[in-house]
């Protein structure tokens, strides 16, 4: 990234990640509501030790002519002798973005089938390669919402937390589980194959047992159901496929083993499934009518919502150059989807039932890395005050995460997964989404994309 003069820093012995980072002269989007205000923050270990209001920071010695030193400091409203400093010079503090709705091993192919038919050692590699994209663009954490293949995410959830491969925090899941002829049961009538399949195609509760119990035994954090259609594939979307029993199944197995349950729910028959049998996390829910939003706002502090807009509107308006031609049957029912989303999306938000962003990426028309194009449809599409749009990618994000005691909020004790933003989000958001304005990514204390060392001519010019 190129010189902008517009911090400083100065690193440990031999370059090595430095054990406390002081950010200075910053504004923090603390993502509680509150508007951004200048401060410091104090970074120890992997945790935010301190957080300071201040008018900005003030130093009583210590310059060097390589950066700004990290000891020798004085009069500074935090106790950061010993720490690297970074000087923000006014740009914005706030917490690594969430997507409620991830799928890591969605290999930004042209289509479903380029997913499903790769081969596994590719697809692990790419899984690993679209890991570090959705990191690069901010995103420190994911919910899993489903797996290409059956161990693809909790491979990648390993090598993650391990330090092997760059990645978000992560929680995996599974492939979806599906019904016979339903969204995932990809193989043709006259060559019925499980392995052209990108769900777990079942029948009955006791099919359903098995393969939660297989999952679960394979160290997914949730399991899957997918109880609606979905129009690119033939089955309509206002669809409901799965039986009650089976159902209710999938969620006593679940629970048995405190897994979380998801479910790919657009008709408003699903999701009043997922209300009745407690499934956390829904994602879509166009199509609930006024019976399904009071169900759900009914028990609002149980569920998540996670749309899915930016599939929505990029299959509609902007994959022709992948065969899907504006205007072609399947893209007026996603228009037609999209109109309705909008608005029942508009009725919840009112509600006060938590709507999440996670907009289904990994297809070439919504390639990984783009995610934070879903902070700017809620400003546009649902009425979101950009604070309301970022809490969204935020502080709910790590509460789908069940870390909401600890992830997705500047606060002291909190995780220290942290975004240095060139400019104001507040005042507009699409800048989330331009990487060159990502000047620091750090996650559980230690960065990512580390901040730019400046000499001190420069910052004193500056």
């Amino acid at each position: 990234m190129a010189d902008n003069g517009m911090y400083g820093a100065r690193w440990g012995a031999n370059g090595r990640e430095p054990d406390s980072v002081l950010f200075t002269n910053v504004r923090i989007l603390d993502a509680t509501g509150e508007y951004p205000y200048t401060g410091e923050v104090l970074v120890q270990g992997n945790r935010i030790k301190q957080v300071s209001r201040s008018g900005g920071a003030r130093f009583g010695g210590g310059m060097s002519g390589s950066g700004m030193s990290g000891s020798g400091m004085s009069g500074s409203g935090l106790s950061g002798g010993g720490a690297t400093v970074i000087d923000g010079a006014g740009a914005t503090l706030m917490p690594g973005m969430i997507d409620a709705h991830l799928h890591l091993s969605w290999n930004n192919a042209p289509g479903i089938d380029p997913i499903q038919m790769m081969e596994v050692e590719e697809h692990m590699l790419v899984t690993m390669e679209m890991a570090k994209l959705v990191l690069d663009a901010g995103f420190t954490a994911g919910r899993g919402a489903a797996a290409a293949k059956p161990r693809l995410d909790v491979v990648a959830k390993k090598f993650i937390n391990q330090g092997r491969f760059p990645g978000p925090r992560y929680l995996a899941a599974g492939p979806e589980i599906t019904t016979v002829g339903g969204l995932g049961d990809a193989a043709p009538s006259h060559i019925p194959h499980e392995g052209l399949n990108l769900g777990i195609v079942v029948s009955g509760p006791e099919e359903i047992r098995r393969v939660v119990r297989t999952l679960i035994k394979y160290g997914v954090d949730s399991i899957k159901l997918n109880l609606s259609g979905e129009e690119i594939t033939g089955m309509g979307a206002e669809e409901t496929p799965m039986s009650e029993e089976e159902v209710a199944m999938a969620a006593s197995e679940a629970r048995c083993r405190n897994k979380v349950l998801s479910a790919h729910a657009r008709s408003s028959g699903s999701v009043k499934q997922c209300v009745r049998h407690g499934i956390q996390n829904i994602y879509h829910a166009s199509f609930a009518d006024e019976e399904a939003l009071d169900m759900l706002e009914a028990v609002k502090h149980k569920h998540f919502v996670a749309p899915g807009l930016a599939w929505l509107i990029n299959t509609a308006r902007n994959a022709g150059d992948y065969g899907i031609k504006p205007g072609s049957p399947v893209t007026v029912l996603y228009e037609r989807e999209l109109e309705m989303a909008v608005e029942t999306m508009r009725k919840m938000h009112k509600r006060g039932i938590k709507v999440l962003i996670g907009g289904d990426y990994g297809f070439a028309w919504t390639p990984q890395g783009t995610n934070a194009k879903d902070i700017e449809y809620f400003v546009d599409l649902l009425g979101f005050s950009p604070m309301e749009a970022i809490i969204a990618a935020t502080r709910y994000g790590g509460e789908i995460m069940n870390m909401g005691n600890e992830l997705g909020q500047i606060k002291e004790g909190y995780l220290a997964d942290l975004l240095l933003v060139d400019g104001d989000p507040i005042a507009n958001v699409r800048i989330l989404q331009e990487k060159d304005r990502l000047l620091a990514i750090m996650k559980d204390g230690k960065f990512h994309k580390r901040p730019q060392v400046q000499s001190e001519r420069r910052r004193l010019i500056a």
